[in-house]
């Protein structure tokens, strides 16, 4: 048995959704029924989350799937031996290749997933994304490192509350911003409450790993999608993305925060729909 759960619906070429830091596959629910009239959508919950199997395995099968990274290893080296190992995941769970659509975190997946397998990866959709989610010395496009090691430290206190707040930072600005609100924090635990160990792995990645180095390197189409008042991954990142990735085209959404395949689901799925028919 699989230890991802995956929605599939629709039929034609094959599309796959990954979801963001602290969700699961059912937060792509409308635009994934609406695209299934074109595509073979596949709405996937990330280990750890949603319907997916657990982290917190027995040892023997832990190991199995996801081994634990020692907490010797440097913690940047953690986070991208946690990406690392979602990708493998990914690769073996979807074995013909396809358009890989990711948000967010899972934007992160999918460019590293694109950039070690162009053949599978066939085509690059990422939305409200960044290759570095944390400030830089270099990178000013980023969330302040102190507030991410705030985020790790409430996590461990009150996961929920903390998820919750994340959610308030995603849509912050957003047209529809209490509405798109009330939605998310309905659909946060729909599919259960979300395994630590896969928590504190996203964070390791959101705080720790850059991508910036692989971008030149992807030569896929790709659709990159920002929300004009994105205060998490602001539009510089996706511009920055833009420039960089030989045949990448930009889309900006104007009223859109963090999740503009909420805000603005109509914009979202005819960006895609004429990015695969091209």
């Amino acid at each position: 048995m699989s230890s991802l759960h995956v929605e599939s619906i629709g039929s034609g070429a094959p599309l796959l959704l990954i979801h963001g830091w602290g969700m699961h596959g059912g937060v792509w629910e409308e635009v994934a029924q609406k695209l299934a009239a074109d595509l073979r959508v596949h709405s996937v919950d990330l280990l750890g989350y949603g319907k997916s199997a657990r982290i917190d395995l027995p040892p023997q099968e832990k190991m199995a799937i996801v081994p634990s990274p020692s907490p010797t290893i440097p913690r940047r080296e953690r986070g991208m031996d946690s990406l690392n190992e979602i990708v493998e995941l990914l690769a073996t769970q979807f074995s013909e290749p396809l358009t890989v659509c990711g948000w967010s975190l899972g934007g992160q997946i999918a460019l590293h997933w694109a950039a070690r397998e162009p053949d599978k990866v066939r085509r690059l959709i990422l939305v409200a994304s960044t290759p570095c989610f944390a400030q830089r010395a270099d990178w000013t496009c980023g969330m302040e490192s102190d507030v991410l090691r705030q985020f790790a430290g409430d996590l461990e206190q009150n996961h929920a509350a903390t998820l919750r707040r994340f959610i308030a930072l995603q849509l912050r600005g957003s047209e529809n911003e209490r509405e798109l609100q009330v939605r998310l924090r309905e659909r946060l635990f729909s599919r259960g409450e979300p395994d630590m160990a896969a928590l504190r792995a996203g964070l390791d990645i959101l705080r720790d790993v850059d991508l910036r180095g692989e971008l030149q390197d992807i030569k896929q189409p790709a659709m990159i999608i920002a929300g004009e008042r994105d205060k998490l991954t602001p539009p510089a990142a996706s511009r920055y993305m833009a420039r960089t990735m030989p045949s990448a085209q930009l889309m900006e959404v104007e009223g859109a925060a963090h999740a503009p395949f909420l805000s603005h689901p109509e914009i979202f799925i005819e960006q895609i729909k004429s990015f695969l028919h091209e």
